[in-house]
């Protein structure tokens, strides 16, 4: 059975700015679980996996759109509402890309890895094999990327 969880008291850090108190929480805990908190933090709060997407990928509404082949006027409206049916198996494979960058790797330089060109891709980014619609092929190359088995002796 888990532990019920102990009051605490208020938090200090609300005081603070935002990234002053990520920065104390860090420097006390230490990064890793400053990570861990930061996954919890956001599985709590349950960021829609469109937004998500985005927001790690940092895609603009227009890079958003060319990745699922549709309008950024369509990316607008699924944003105030949800993602079509016939989008999900995208956006499941993209998130579960997401999932493993943001497992292994700094989120600030998530960007710029999606939009590497990369060798072992065939010379193309993940955000170009994203844009020509070939998510899944971007879901099993991240795992790959972090498979430590490939690289074992």
């Amino acid at each position: 059975m888990p532990a019920k969880p102990r009051s605490l008291k208020p938090l200090q850090l609300t005081a603070l700015s935002p990234s002053a108190a990520a920065e104390q929480l860090s420097g006390q805990a230490g990064e890793k679980w400053a990570r861990d908190f930061l996954h919890a933090f956001e599985t709590r709060l349950r960021l829609a996996p469109l937004e998500r997407l985005m927001s790690s990928w940092d895609l603009s509404a227009s890079a958003t759109a060319r990745v699922f082949g549709v309008s950024r006027q369509a990316v607008a409206k699924w944003r105030l509402s949800s993602v079509p049916d016939d989008r999900l198996v995208v956006l499941a494979d993209l998130s579960a890309a997401t999932d493993a960058l943001e497992r292994h790797v700094r989120r600030d330089r998530i960007p710029a890895i999606v939009r590497r060109d990369a060798d072992f891709l065939g010379g193309v980014s993940l955000l170009h094999l994203a844009e020509t619609g070939r998510s899944e092929q971007v879901r099993r190359d991240v795992g790959r990327m972090f498979d430590l088995r490939r690289v074992a002796p």
